[in-house]
């Protein structure tokens, strides 16, 4: 009985031992051996042809702006080489001088970057000294030419696309109504005022704007040509009139000066709308 249980014992065999792979160290370090003298060779070849930039060439039409004021510009950021000269930072020196609009730089082998600028085209005057692009971008706050042959603008800073997109809808209006329209402002309050060129003052205010610019065209302008030079101003802060300011040697004939449409008297007000 013992020996019949022997035999169906089964001797536990021991694991082979695996062998493993042998490590190819020479193939393991090839990629980044190959990439580190890669790596080496490009700056060398850099270090070797990263020369200084030696000319510059300037292309566009320059009116306002000189050469002599871009290669200025240009002076402090051209310390690096042809191949590490940082074109987006030259870029941005060119397009900060007033009247640059828009500059691109780019390399010309060997030794030279290549500068085209485009000039701003000033459309009108802003405030005192300002000037201003057809977008209504405010690009210089100092012009040193007074522009007497721009439309004088003006109001509170920001408000620039507003004052233009205004200018450019009422100035179709009065050339049809032969009527010359050279400024427009808007004051802190949003109030309007209007000034031709022969010197009279249109009074808008900041109520009901569009409702008076109609009252404007359609009843005052007809009187305004006929007797243009014997105003001074006009008040349109009214709620249904008008009233008419007098030149100092224009006297007003029987029935003027003191009538407004729509019953309302012609008197200054100091806070009117």
């Amino acid at each position: 009985m013992s020996r019949a249980k022997t035999n169906r014992r089964r001797t536990a065999r021991k694991p082979r031992a695996q062998r493993r792979a042998p490590v190819h160290w020479t193939r393991v370090l090839a990629l980044p051996v190959a990439l580190t003298l890669l790596a080496a060779t490009f700056f060398a070849a850099q270090a070797l042809l990263d020369h200084p930039v030696r000319q510059l060439q300037l292309q566009g039409a320059f009116q306002r702006v000189t050469p002599i004021q871009v290669e200025a510009a240009l002076a402090p950021g051209l310390h690096r080489g042809f191949l590490s000269a940082d074109l987006g930072a030259l870029q941005r020196r060119v397009e900060a001088l007033d009247w640059i609009a828009r500059a691109r730089v780019a390399r010309r082998w060997p030794d030279t970057l290549v500068i085209r600028i485009v000039e701003h085209q000033a459309a009108a005057r802003w405030g005192e000294t300002g000037l201003l692009n057809a977008r209504g971008e405010l690009f210089s706050d100092d012009a040193r030419h007074g522009y007497p042959e721009l439309p004088r603008l003006g109001g509170p800073p920001g408000s620039e696309p507003d004052v233009v997109r205004r200018y450019l809808a009422l100035r179709g209006r009065f050339e049809a109504a032969n009527l010359a329209l050279e400024a427009l402002a808007m004051d802190n309050r949003g109030a309007w005022r209007i000034g031709l060129k022969t010197g009279q003052e249109i009074r808008i205010g900041r109520r009901d704007v569009e409702q008076r610019l109609d009252r404007l065209f359609e009843v005052v302008a007809p009187i305004l040509v006929a007797g243009l030079d014997r105003v001074s101003h006009v008040d349109l802060r009214y709620t249904n009139g008008f009233a008419l300011g007098w030149a100092e040697d224009a006297a007003p004939r029987p029935g003027e000066g003191a009538e407004v449409l729509g019953g309302d008297q012609a008197v200054e007000v100091s806070d009117a709308g």
